[in-house]
């Protein structure tokens, strides 16, 4: 019987995995086994900062929200609960572009909401 010893299977498995690992610095993007571990743990890194970019970007927005409202002399706070009260449906994201791009339709939304 023929002896297989697999090594175009694995010659074929590391040039993936060294490829993935290509700019790394030092020995990560050279030797298998470190390469192999750092690979492992960017995916760890990658998975984990999916679910933080989420986390930046609404604390980010929420900011731009406060200090722009604050400005009409109005915490962030009540001006949320004034949003919910009088049914808006518009969410953080949407109003962090409104303040950048449309300061008039902004201040058109603070008279509406000191009106009430």
């Amino acid at each position: 019987m023929i002896r297989i010893k697999k090594g175009r299977i694995n010659h074929k498995k590391h040039k993936k995995i060294l490829k993935l690992t290509k700019g790394y610095y030092g020995s990560r993007s050279r030797c298998f086994k470190s390469a192999k571990q750092a690979v492992i743990k960017s995916g760890q890194y990658s998975y984990r900062d999916r679910k933080q970019k989420k986390r930046y970007f609404r604390k980010i927005w929420i900011i731009n929200i406060n200090a722009e409202v604050r400005k009409y002399g109005i915490t962030y706070n009540k001006f949320i609960n004034k949003i919910k009260k009088l049914s808006i449906k518009i969410n953080r994201k949407i109003l962090s572009n409104i303040i950048i791009k449309n300061k008039n339709i902004f201040k058109n939304l603070i008279k509406l909401i000191k009106k009430n």
